[in-house]
C-alpha cells in the first residue's frame, strides 16, 4: 500500500495541490505518451493556480482555475473528458468551498456548461443555495451567463469505448476488477493570507445509472474547507466517501482529535479502503502542509509550494519536477 505523503511548506507562503483521479492505472503504461500527457495536464492545472497565488490572489480563485484547467483536458474524467452513463449520456457534478466563512456551491447531474466548476462557483456566489441539480441548475447557469459548449465538445471516443466495454462485461457476467472508467479532479490551496479553499469536479462512473450522484458535489463528503483546520478534495468510490463523510472526517480529526494532517488523511483513506471504498484525497492545512494519500494502484496528483517547482506523480514513486 502506498505510504503516507506529507509535504511541508518551509515558510508561510502559498501551497496548492491537485488530483486527477485515483484507480487502476497500469504501470506498463508508465512510459507511454499518454502518461506523459497526464503529467503535462497536471502541470498546466498547477500552473494556472500558481499564477493566481503568485500575485497575491486568493485560494478560492486558485482552486477554481486549477480545476477548470483539468475539466478542459479530455484525459481527465471531468468536463470535456467525462465518462458516459449506462444510457449513453454524460452527467457532471462539481463543488467548491471557501474556508473563510464556510461558503459553498455545487451542481449535480448537469450537461452543457463548459466548466461545471464555474457553475458551482456561481451557485455559491449568486444564489442563496448550496446545491442545484439537473434542469434547475442548467436554467440557473443560463440566467447567470455561464458559458455552455455544444454536445460534441464533451464527446470522447475513448470514454465511449469504455462504456461499451462496461456494458459487454455486464452482459456476459464477467467479473470486473477496479474500474479505470471513473475518476475525479480536484484542488486544494492555502493562499498567502492563510485562507483555504477546495474544489472538486467529475463525470462520475462509467455505466452509472442515469441520475446517480456521487460524493464530488456533496459538501463534507468529496469537498470541504475550513480555515481553522484544512481543505480536502477527494476521489474514489463515491458511495463510501458519502456514507462516511470523508472530507469532513479529515477536518474533524484535526479539530477534535488534534491529529496531524498526515495522520488524519491517511487514517481516513485506509479506513475507507478496509470496507471497500478505495480512493484518495489531496489536503492542505492551515499551516500550509499538504497530504496526498491514496489506497489505489495510483493517483494522478501534484503540488506546488511558493518559490518551488511544480511536482507531479502517478504511482507510489518520486515526484517528477516540472516548471
Amino acid at each position: 500500500m502506498p505510504q503516507p505523503e506529507l509535504i511541508m511548506s518551509s515558510h508561510p507562503g502559498f501551497a496548492l495541490a491537485v488530483h486527477g483521479g485515483a484507480g487502476t492505472i497500469p504501470r506498463e503504461d508508465a512510459n507511454s505518451s499518454r502518461t506523459t500527457s497526464h503529467h503535462e495536464g497536471l502541470r498546466r492545472a498547477l500552473a494556472a493556480g500558481r499564477e493566481i497565488l503568485m500575485v497575491g490572489g486568493n485560494a478560492l480563485d486558485a482552486v477554481t482555475q486549477a480545476v477548470a484547467a483539468l475539466e478542459d483536458d479530455p484525459l481527465f474524467n471531468a468536463g470535456r473528458g467525462s465518462v458516459f452513463t449506462a444510457a449513453g449520456t454524460q452527467e457532471m457534478d462539481a463543488s467548491v468551498m471557501d474556508g473563510i466563512e464556510h461558503r459553498a456551491g455545487a451542481v449535480a447531474g448537469i450537461f452543457g456548461p463548459r466548466n461545471p466548476i464555474l457553475a458551482a462557483r456561481a451557485v455559491m456566489e449568486r444564489s442563496n443555495h448550496v446545491l442545484l441539480i439537473a434542469e434547475g441548475a442548467l436554467a440557473f447557469c443560463r440566467a447567470q451567463g455561464i458559458v455552455f459548449a455544444e454536445p460534441g465538445y464533451f464527446y470522447d471516443e475513448k470514454r465511449w469505448r469504455q462504456l461499451q466495454d462496461d456494458l459487454e462485461e455486464r452482459r456476459t457476467g464477467q467479473i470486473r476488477g477496479e474500474s479505470s472508467g471513473h475518476g475525479t479532479v480536484g484542488a486544494v490551496a492555502r493562499d498567502r493570507c492563510g485562507n483555504l479553499a477546495a474544489a472538486t469536479s467529475t463525470g462520475g462512473m462509467t455505466g452509472k445509472v442515469a441520475g446517480r450522484v456521487g460524493d464530488s458535489p456533496i459538501i463534507g463528503a468529496g469537498t470541504y474547507a475550513d480555515n481553522a483546520t484544512c481543505a480536502v478534495s477527494a476521489t474514489g468510490h463515491g458511495e463510501f466517501f458519502m456514507l462516511y463523510g470523508a472530507a469532513f472526517e479529515v477536518a474533524a480529526r484535526l479539530r477534535y482529535a488534534r491529529q496531524s494532517l498526515e495522520r488524519a488523511a491517511r487514517e481516513v483513506i485506509d479506513g475507507l479502503a478496509a470496507i471497500g471504498g478505495s480512493g484518495g484525497v489531496v489536503a492542505v492545512d492551515h499551516s500550509g502542509a499538504l497530504a496526498l494519500p491514496f489506497s489505489t494502484a495510483g493517483m494522478y496528483r501534484g503540488y506546488v509550494l511558493e518559490g518551488e517547482p511544480i511536482c507531479t506523480a502517478i504511482y507510489d514513486e518520486p515526484y517528477q519536477i516540472g516548471s
